[in-house]
């Protein structure tokens, strides 16, 4: 049954911080306009921090990001301030701190957001299954009745359930018979208690990126072990052998370990000016000349970087064609040698790579990438060469503390943890679990933790309300590898080319419409002010 409205009202589905960061926004926008009714949908308990920042979470899940460089804008309105001033937060700028703590900010900032007079809140803990739209406006499904109609709808689904990809569906098939247990990395706090029942016991992890970091921790001193003096001691809890896996094998590089360290990569001002306007050009271009804009912005600080750091920076040029193509593929050392040389680089004890550099540089041109692509209408081959360009240097640019690669260290060196079938394993199915090998080594696992966050691949997503806009024309993949196809402002854009009236949709779902969007920074930037707008002006009440 339909709600009838008097005013404009808008729905928001799922709350996490990137619905929190939106709706700060829209908040700011319409300081001193009369209250704007606002429906949020989210079964999850922890509105504003969401899943991946759940308060509840365990607190060996630790962000990637160090608090020197943790700059979520408060709104306007704001008396809390930034996450610094946060009385629980980390004193030390070189800390990461655990994505728990950061949660219990985010809820704060949700409920100092209820309290604004620019929106009339109600939350409505369950999700929406399904959405159409009618000659009053759109309505939505959700705990067995239909609500609306809403003048706007925005879509923040974060990671919808997706259908398992063919390795994974057939490890579900093999467990369900009692052969070997899989478990999910996440909750973290979940896993920590069924992993009470694998001590002594071999795990292998699929994934070798920033969420092995979280896994390896839950296995060991989530069971009662412990890092001292840059050794681990064992508690007898954990599993005798960690087996952690990927493509390529090599963990990612640790960001520069403390501010001093950092400040080596930062590029010029004169440096930024250029990269920005070569990414606003590049976004609109054919992908030779993306290439070429971005080669070219890149290239002198990295250059720069390298002569002031004592590496030769005569291979950049090369490095760089053969990203593009092939990104990973100029690294050719051991997964123990590039964890190795990450910490020695990140440390300072050894002059970084061209691929370091490369990846630091860009690190820091984060936000200047997202303002000159997203709004932009950027050509499917293009996009498709930028999205991939900056996917591939996230093991640089999105890489975990120094800590924790001190920790995988530390468990290699204690016989815990083996990265000898770290590459590509051919994997057999056992009536005992895994069997993983690599050339004459073969070791069984009876346990396996999948740790690997599904691409924003819409044919593959089973979330009811995705697949019936997919279904019913609202909602468009763009071509090639990526997700949906929306506007600047997040409009979705329809297989006619025309955006869908007071429907949109913001984060790594719209990935291809937008890029770099896994970021948490990117919750609380210039997309979610772009949205914000658009609803000022849609709904015809005057920005304040």
């Amino acid at each position: 049954m339909s709600d009838g409205i008097t005013a404009p009202r808008i729905a928001v589905v799922g709350m996490g911080p990137r619905g929190l960061g939106a709706l700060e926004a829209l908040a700011d926008a319409r300081a001193g306009q009369p209250a704007l009714k606002v429906d949020i949908f989210d079964a999850f308990p922890a509105p504003g921090a969401g899943p991946n920042f759940d308060p509840a979470e365990s607190p060996l899940c630790r962000l990637n990001i160090p608090m020197r460089d943790i700059a979520i804008r408060p709104p306007a309105f704001s008396a809390l301030g930034p996450f610094a001033d946060w009385p629980d937060a980390p004193a030390d700028p070189d800390a990461f701190p655990p994505r728990a703590e950061l949660g219990r900010y985010l809820e704060a900032r949700f409920a100092e957001l209820r309290a604004h007079a620019a929106l009339a809140i109600s939350l409505r803990p369950h999700a929406v299954t399904d959405l159409k739209r009618d000659d009053t406006g759109w309505q939505l499904f959700s705990d067995d009745s239909w609500h609306g109609p809403y003048a706007e709808v925005l879509l923040v689904p974060g990671q919808p359930k997706v259908a398992p990809d063919d390795q994974l569906a057939e490890w579900q098939d093999h467990a369900g018979t009692g052969a070997g247990r899989l478990a999910q990395a996440y909750p973290a706090r979940l896993l920590q208690d069924r992993a009470v029942d694998w001590a002594g016991q071999t795990v292998a992890i699929r994934g070798l990126a920033l969420s092995s970091f979280d896994v390896l921790r839950v296995l060991t001193t989530g069971q009662g072990g412990r890092f001292a003096d840059g050794t681990y001691v064992a508690s007898g809890g954990e599993p005798a052998r960690i087996l952690p896996f990927s493509l390529d094998g090599r963990p990612p590089a640790p960001k520069p370990a403390t501010a001093a360290l950092d400040a080596c990569f930062a590029p010029t001002q004169a440096e930024s000016d250029a990269f920005a306007e070569a990414i606003a050009a590049a976004a609109t271009a054919d992908p030779d000349t993306a290439r070429q804009k971005i080669d070219g912005a890149l290239l002198p600080p990295v250059r720069r970087i390298l002569e002031e750091t004592g590496t030769d920076p005569a291979g950049v040029a090369d490095w760089l064609a053969t990203e593009w193509d092939a990104p990973g593929t100029q690294e050719d050392s051991s997964p123990l040698q590039a964890l190795q040389d990450g910490l020695a680089m990140a440390e300072g004890r050894q002059p970084p790579s061209i691929g370091y550099t490369v990846g630091q540089v860009w690190r820091t041109w984060q936000d200047a990438l997202r303002i000159g692509y997203n709004p932009a209408t950027t050509p499917p081959d293009t996009a498709e060469a930028l999205v991939g360009f900056d996917e591939g240097l996230k093991r640089y640019s999105y890489g975990p503390p120094v800590s924790s690669c001190h920790e995988l260290a530390a468990l290699i060196e204690a016989g815990i943890v083996s990265l000898e079938l770290a590459t590509d394993p051919e994997i057999t199915l056992i009536p005992e679990g895994w069997r993983l090998a690599c050339g004459d080594t073969a070791i069984e696992a009876s346990v396996m933790v999948d740790g690997v966050l599904p691409n924003p691949d819409l044919g593959a997503v089973r979330d009811p309300l995705v697949t019936g806009l997919l279904d019913d024309g609202w909602l468009t993949a763009r071509e090639g590898p990526l997700a949906a196809d929306t506007a600047g402002d997040g409009a979705l854009i329809g297989p006619d080319g025309a955006t869908a009236p007071g429907l949109c949709l913001l984060g790594r779902m719209s990935l291809g419409s937008v890029i770099a969007a896994d970021s948490l920074h990117d919750c609380f930037g210039a997309a979610s002010r772009r949205w914000a707008r658009g609803v000022t002006d849609r709904i015809g009440q005057p920005q304040g």
